[in-house]
């Protein structure tokens, strides 16, 4: 397999290949200092210092720091080891063919730029239409046709070839959409981990030991003592995917469950039209209350002082209050009082109606122009970065009706769009400077999702909210993985109280993309703590641990475990090959979330070779459960991943 890209991404990507597949993996990379990457000054100096501190507190307290992840490359424990590498400074077919591709069975192409990997693609396409293509792109909309263009090309380069014969698929990944749930779940409480791809759509949701759990399809995970917030860092490691007596021994720790959740459909596009009320401040609005009372207090004076009928009284008033009524010269003193009072709240009026137009003019421009935060604004979520990642995860919180507050200091960043068409409150700014986080009221906020490209400034702001609110829920992305592990200890063992999350998009993204070059049909990835569980579709037929098993037989504790069954190619009372719905596969529900899947099977249904089925497992379980890796005798206790 060959693995070409520019970042973090593509040599973790490289590492889970090797350690958790055991596939050989020649990685293309540009030559030294030519790399992008985030900037990286001071990072080394505050890694090396956390190190220091993390590696006393664990002395202190015997920590092993387990939620805090680990430096290795397959998060399993085992040290990757390092792929052949081959430096070019371009994708061009001269290096593609050096690296092997006309022989490879699968190409990544993981570049941080979009022109880039199409590029190599066709060329790769060109080289090998027999190729297993894992494309990494932002562009989703562009992603799709791509995708398509490709499959296409790979058929007709194999005339009459069984298409079936070999696996030339194009699968079309991004690492933000990949991390942007997980970065989602782990800011807001109560709040699930949300897979979703080609109509699926799981929650994975956190629950106490004490929570009732009867809409769950299964237990994911168990939670370590450190995720709990109970007892601070514990010593109980994560369990992947535990079976019944695991989780009924399991008492007192937390556990993530599997459910079902129905489609929403897609946003709903904003209305520029406004209500009147909304146009106006609530100060502005009893400001013309107040003054609405006033001319009303001075018509019913000038009825009673002076003998006039009601409707004269108001309109004289109006009159005076406009400055267009002539003086009341040689007329009582009551008139002339009254005159000059209606005068006054004219002179009010003035200065009301110039604000009201002001702000009705910046309302009506609100769709071009970022919204400040509203006053008395609490519980929110202050998301720093507007980037790819920043901006795929401020869609995913809009998607949950959650509050949100952004920090970005570039006025034509990426998701500056995104912002003003959700009408999401944005404070333009750098967030190292005074006062910043103070505009985005992280004092009332719920958590802070620190999410820029540098990783000091994600660890300056952290640090910052920590010092406002010690209890602050805080979500940083490091973008060198041994730095967020000493992060996370340190700041886990000064606040033990509070929850501290400290994530890297290239460790959320790489089992996924892996999965993709291994042939599966990855749906999404879902994080516990450290480790990462994959969702994916396969089809039974030649793998020997489901094919002809009932599903009791086919679950491996720590390794896989079947969700449901894939009829969507065969309509809601057929299988996918046209038959009638075998015994212990139960019709669809009118309310059913995904019509195309089958989560309630009986115990003791029998997949059969033509059967496609959804499972979770961890990367070592999908590994073995295609014959890529020798078995053992028993899984890891945390299940690999």
């Amino acid at each position: 397999m060959v693995v070409c890209g520019d970042d973090a991404l593509a040599r973790r990507l490289a590492a889970e290949l090797r350690s958790v597949y055991g596939e050989q993996v020649t990685l293309v990379v540009p030559p030294a200092g030519q790399a992008p990457g985030p900037p990286v000054v001071g990072r080394a100096r505050a890694s090396a210092l956390f190190g220091r501190v993390s590696a006393a507190v664990q002395r202190a307290t015997g920590s092993t720091g387990v939620n805090g992840g680990n430096g290795n490359a397959n998060g399993d424990g085992e040290p990757a080891a390092p792929a052949p590498q081959l430096e070019a400074a371009e994708l061009t077919d001269e290096v593609l063919a050096e690296a092997g591709v006309e022989r490879a069975a699968a190409l990544a192409l993981v570049h941080d730029d979009d022109e880039t990997n199409i590029r190599a693609a066709l060329a790769a396409r060109r080289l090998n239409p027999r190729l297993r293509l894992v494309i990494r792109l932002y562009n989703r909309r562009l992603g799709q046709y791509l995708e398509d263009v490709l499959d296409q090309a790979a058929a007709l380069a194999s005339p009459g070839v069984d298409p079936h014969a070999f696996d030339a698929s194009t699968t079309i990944l991004s690492d933000a959409d990949t991390a942007a749930p997980a970065l989602t779940a782990a800011a807001v409480a109560g709040s699930s981990k949300v897979v979703q791809a080609h109509g699926v759509l799981l929650r994975a949701a956190e629950r106490s030991a004490a929570a009732p759990g009867d809409s769950a399809l299964c237990t994911l995970a168990l939670l370590s003592d450190a995720a709990t917030d109970t007892q601070g860092p514990g010593t109980a490691l994560p369990q992947l995917l535990p079976d019944e007596a695991s989780v009924t021994a399991a008492d007192g720790r937390g556990r993530i469950v599997l459910e079902t959740v129905s489609y929403s459909g897609p946003a709903q596009p904003v209305s520029r039209s406004r209500p009147l009320g909304s146009l106006l401040s609530p100060r502005l609005r009893w400001s013309f209350v107040g003054i609405v009372l006033g001319v009303v207090a001075l018509a019913v004076t000038a009825v009673f002082t002076t003998g006039e009928h009601p409707l004269r009284a108001v309109y004289l008033t109006l009159l005076d209050l406009f400055s267009i009524n002539e003086p009341a010269i040689g007329e009582s003193t009551f008139r002339q009082v009254l005159q000059l009072l209606s005068g006054f709240v004219g002179l009010l009026l003035l200065p009301v109606l110039l604000a009201a137009v002001l702000e009705a003019l910046g309302t009506f421009r609100s769709g071009v122009v970022t919204r400040r935060p509203p006053r008395g604004l609490s519980g929110h979520v202050v998301l720093l970065g507007l980037g790819k990642i920043g901006t795929r995860v401020l869609a995913r919180l809009r998607e949950l009706d959650i509050p949100v507050v952004c920090v970005e200091s570039d006025p034509e960043a990426r998701g500056m769009a995104l912002a003003r068409r959700l009408r999401v409150p944005v404070v333009l700014g750098d967030v190292t400077e005074e006062g910043v986080l103070e505009a985005a009221k992280i004092h009332r906020a719920h958590s802070l999702l620190a999410l820029t490209s540098v990783d000091t400034t994600n660890l300056e702001a952290a640090l910052y909210a920590r010092s406002v609110d010690p209890e602050l829920r805080v979500v940083m992305r490091l973008y060198d993985d041994d730095f967020a592990t000493a992060v996370y200890r340190t700041l886990r063992a000064a606040h033990p109280r509070a929850l501290t999350r400290s994530r890297s998009v290239s460790y959320l993204a790489a089992p996924a993309f892996a999965g993709a070059m291994m042939g599966r049909q990855i749906l999404g990835a879902v994080p516990v703590e450290r480790k990462v569980l994959l969702i994916a579709a396969v089809t039974v037929a030649g793998l020997a641990p489901l094919e002809g098993r009932t599903l009791t037989e086919t679950f491996r504790p720590g390794s896989w475990r079947v969700l449901a069954l894939d009829t969507s190619t065969g309509g809601p009372e057929q299988r996918p090959d046209g038959r009638e719905r075998p015994e212990g596969v139960a019709p669809h529900r009118s309310g059913d979330p995904s019509p195309g899947l089958v989560w309630d099977l009986h115990p003791g249904y029998v997949l059969r070779p033509e059967d496609r089925v959804v499972l979770a497992a961890t990367g070592r379980g999908l590994a073995e459960l295609l014959g890529r890796r020798p078995r053992t005798a028993a899984p890891a206790p945390d299940g690999g991943g």
